[in-house]
Parts: structure tokens; sequence; C-alpha cells
């Protein structure tokens, strides 16, 4: 499954333990790196996984392992609840942090580019975003104490900045 359906991704963003979860199984989590790491009881992951097993994210197996049920591909929907909790709810979160720790970067970039080279730019962001999720999959073979979780954020878009909206001449086209 390349993306949840509309009525999944509700009922995950209305749970916030559901929501962590999904995203605990969506890292591979066992159950048992989500009980030694969170607040949670055995009986309380073991319940949500069975909800997730019920909205058909994950099929729930024997010894509460799970298979994860989307594709290695899998997006969040465009403008679904999910993208609209994150940028309600995460993304000031995210991004008040300094970026200054070991292997954390935070990079600004301005210019002006032709459309063309704008959508090979979005098309390299996607492979990116792959690679980051192939390589996700190839350290699942790692010891847990030799790995951290990171999170990828990719954006790309023709803005002009709230700041600056009122300085643009009116009828000046389209420069940002």
């Amino acid at each position: 499954m390349q993306e949840l359906t509309l009525e999944q991704e509700r009922a995950l963003v209305h749970d916030r333990r559901l929501l962590l979860l999904a995203t605990c199984c969506l890292s591979l989590w066992t159950l048992e790196q989500i009980v030694g790491f969170y607040r949670l009881t055995e009986a309380e992951v073991v319940q949500g996984l069975v909800q997730l097993d019920r909205l058909g994210i994950i099929e729930l197996r024997p010894l509460n392992r799970y298979r994860l049920r989307l594709a290695k591909t899998f997006r969040w929907r465009p403008n679904g609840p999910a993208m609209q909790y994150f940028r309600d709810e995460v993304l000031m979160d995210y991004f008040s942090g300094h970026f200054d720790g070991d292997a954390e970067t935070l990079t600004l970039v301005h210019g002006q580019i032709g459309r063309g080279q704008a959508q090979l730019l979005n098309e390299r962001l996607l492979k990116l975003a792959e690679d980051f999720a192939q390589q996700h999959l190839a350290d699942q073979r790692l010891p847990a104490e030799q790995k951290r979780a990171f999170t990828l954020v990719l954006a790309m878009r023709s803005w002009l900045f709230a700041a600056f909206r009122d300085l643009k001449r009116d009828g000046s086209g389209s420069a940002f």
C-alpha cells in the first residue's frame, strides 16, 4: 500500500498513542523496544497493534510480531489528516531545534530556477527520501545501541516569506 486511506489516517491522528505506535511500526521497532522506550505497558502496545492490524496497516503475527502492509515507498496523503497534523503540531517543534547535534543539519537555500529544473530537483529530493528509507531498512541488522532515530524533512516550494509580502509591488509578477 503506497498511502493510507483517509479513514486510516483519521484514525491515527485521532489517537495520539495509536499514531505513536504506527510511527514505531514504520520504524520497525519491536514490542520490547516500544515498551522499553515509552511509558506504555505491554498490554497497551498489544492493544494498539491489534488496532493497527484492524486498520490494515500491519499484519499482526504470533508472539506480537508484525509485518508492515505498507510499501517501502509509503507516503502520507499530501493534504490528508496526518500531514495536516504534521503542519499544525509537529513542524514548529521540529524546526525549533538547533540542528547542532551529531549528524544534524539545517540548510536553507534560495534562488530562482526554471520550472524544468525545479521538477528535476523535486525528483532528486524524492530519490533522497527513498535512499533514507532504504538505509533505514539496511540498518535494521545493526544493534540498537549503534542506531539513533533521525527524521528527514524535505521541502521545496515557490514562496515569498510572509514578512516580505507587504513590500511587494502590486502586479510585479511572481519572482518568488
